[in-house]
């Protein structure tokens, strides 16, 4: 099988990485929206989160991504012992992750969980899919803040207890509520709905790796 190719090229982003903390060990940041996480393969995508980091902090290490059209709350790790100490919460799901989105239409419940399994769509790069044969287990719990009318929405807060590529976008398209601004899943009346992917990290709850206390960190969203 031939090799697939990513030929998306990400638009200039203008907009700044906000830093809302910093110690010895650790960097909270803000991303926007429009900005990668990691450069990619294509010399044309060399902006990223890390691309900009490591100018002014040289050790700063991933220790996880957000998707291009998200923006929000990013832990970057300073040293390889504070990349591993948080690499383990994160595969312990012991890190709690929320967001902020605006999805299609009214949901009917206030409250509830989406289980359906992802796989990799072959077919349609970068995309993933629903696939109850070969798919991963994913599981996200949502709770309705706000129904709103123009246009007719709802403002959610997910909390992904797993962590597989796309997931909020996909569960959300997958009860048949797409996420507003999303142009892998959903049509081009939800994309068009929305200037970019209404999706937030607006909540960070992680063990700091060195003091061991709980952290707790907010960022609204500016939509």
């Amino acid at each position: 099988m031939a090799a697939v190719i990513d030929t998306f090229i990400a638009p200039p982003c203008f907009k700044n990485i906000d830093i809302l903390f910093k110690d010895d060990s650790i960097l909270l940041i803000n991303k926007p929206s429009g900005l990668l996480s990691l450069s990619g393969k294509n010399p044309l995508n060399k902006d990223s989160v890390h691309y900009r980091l490591v100018k002014d902090f040289p050790t700063a290490l991933m220790v996880h991504r957000l998707d291009f059209g998200t923006s929000g709350l990013m832990v970057i790790a300073l040293n390889k012992t504070v990349n591993a100490a948080l690499t383990k919460q994160f595969q312990a799901r012991t890190i709690v992750k929320h967001y902020t989105s605006i999805l299609n239409g009214h949901l009917k419940e206030d409250e509830g969980e989406i289980n359906f399994p992802i796989a990799k769509d072959k077919a349609h790069f970068p995309r993933q899919k629903i696939c109850f044969d070969t798919g991963k287990i994913a599981k996200t719990r949502y709770k309705v803040i706000t129904r709103l009318f123009s246009p007719l929405s709802t403002q959610v807060c997910f909390t992904p207890v797993t962590g597989r590529t796309h997931q909020l976008r996909i569960h959300s398209h997958g009860i048949g509520h797409s996420i507003l601004g999303c142009d892998l899943y959903g049509n081009m009346e939800t994309q068009a709905m929305a200037n970019r992917l209404l999706l937030h990290a607006s909540r960070l709850e992680f063990d700091h790796p060195v003091t061991g206390e709980r952290v707790f960190w907010e960022c609204e969203a500016q939509f």
